[in-house]
């Protein structure tokens, strides 16, 4: 059972290092192997989304990163960049409008599929957005497993 938070300048060589702690966290956590790929490309993405975000509007803030193996694993991903409230669909919304359109490279996907990787791969989703930032939550639910 732990709590790691991990906050780095919005730079994409960063996504690395959150990715590698989010599959040991979801290895001591005790999740699948089937899972580790899923968990690695949605936080890749989800990573990417609060780069695109926070490098426009707040570069020197940092994305911030929570992750809780306490029962299953949980990502929270947050930015301190301003954006319209809204929670659900509605901030998905928010969120694809924010985010500066990249030309489609095999780095960066457009953002509307960018989300949905996210709702592919992260068994739970919750979007909001503030004036305080976005706030991505990803859940992996915890899988029962002998010898833990």
């Amino acid at each position: 059972m732990a709590t790691v938070e991990l906050s780095f300048v919005p730079r994409p060589a960063h996504v690395r290092t959150a990715r590698q702690v989010a599959v040991a966290l979801a290895r001591r956590a005790g999740l699948g192997d089937d899972v580790l790929d899923e968990i690695r490309l949605a936080v890749g993405e989800a990573c990417g989304l609060a780069l695109s975000l926070q490098r426009q509007n707040r570069p020197d803030d940092p994305v911030v990163l929570v992750f809780d193996d306490s029962a299953g694993l949980t990502v929270d991903v947050r930015t301190s960049a301003p954006l319209d409230p809204a929670s659900g669909d509605h901030a998905l919304s928010v969120l694809a409008a924010a985010v500066p359109r990249p030309a489609v490279t095999a780095e960066e996907l457009p953002v509307g599929a960018a989300l949905a990787v996210l709702a592919a791969f992260a068994p739970r989703l919750e979007v909001t957005t503030s004036r305080a930032g976005m706030r991505l939550e990803m859940g992996w639910p915890e899988v029962a497993v002998a010898n833990r």
